[in-house]
């Protein structure tokens, strides 16, 4: 990034999914950049130790244990944040659930679980600090590879990522007069809790090293640098973006 050594200096951010994988990456680069954050999810001990280990590094952070598929969720992590950092610059939507299932197979219970965590809590969050956005502000969604191109076993999953596309580029079209950014990274393979029980499995793991044209699956330190990078001042003319970080498997 350009122009200053903590581009996010002062600024405040909430990063849901900051408990662990890429959304706690993104909670350290977004500190390492200067930012004070409030981090969210859902297991306190998680949560506990991500902050930790921020505020050891001389950030300020706060952890703001909360579902996001609740009704009162959205409104409670945007008013701990106000109470606690007077305002909100960046909005980080990293939480996300991944139930691959043959659409044969795929119940309405899957459906929904999925679309409750990865579109509906992230639409609420935003329109619950949607009040406390102003010129400057960044929203920044983590979306995926599915909502690019189509996966098999996954129909759900890419539904929901594809939403959240659209929704990027619908918010862009609102919020943009405003001065208020609103873009997306699409990560590909990478390696988070989510997936481990997937890329253990070395049939599997081969298939997507495959499918991916620079021969490796990603780290969450792969994503991290471009979130800050969205958030930042060098990012200002940049609205409506999904950013493929995925070593090539769109472009293959």
């Amino acid at each position: 990034m350009t122009g200053s050594a903590h581009p996010l200096r002062d600024r405040i951010a909430v990063v849901t999914g900051a408990s662990s994988g890429i959304g706690a990456q993104i909670a350290r680069e977004l500190g390492s950049a200067g930012a004070r954050i409030a981090l969210v999810g859902r297991d306190s001990q998680r949560l506990a130790a991500v902050v930790g280990e921020l505020t050891a590094a001389g950030v300020e952070a706060e952890p703001i244990v909360a579902d996001l598929a609740t009704a009162a969720g959205p409104q409670e992590v945007v008013d701990r944040t106000i109470a606690r950092f007077g305002g909100i610059d960046v909005l980080v939507h990293a939480a996300g659930v991944f139930l691959p299932t043959p659409f044969a197979d795929t119940t309405d219970e899957i459906l929904d679980a999925q679309w409750a965590t990865n579109v509906r809590a992230p639409f609420r969050l935003t329109r619950a600090a949607a009040e406390h956005l102003g010129d400057g502000s960044s929203v920044i969604f983590v979306s995926s590879i599915c909502g690019h191109v189509g996966f098999p076993n996954s129909s759900a999953y890419c539904a929901t990522k594809g939403a959240v596309e659209l929704l990027v580029k619908s918010l862009t079209a609102e919020f943009a007069p405003q001065g208020i950014r609103v873009n997306a990274v699409a990560p590909g393979n990478v390696r988070t809790s989510i997936n481990a029980h997937l890329l253990a499995d070395s049939d599997y793991e081969r298939q997507m090293l495959d499918s991916t044209p620079a021969g490796r699956v990603g780290e969450v330190g792969d994503i991290a640098p471009a979130v800050a990078f969205l958030a930042s001042p060098a990012a200002s003319y940049i609205h409506g973006a999904s950013l493929l970080i995925d070593g090539g498997w769109v472009a293959s």
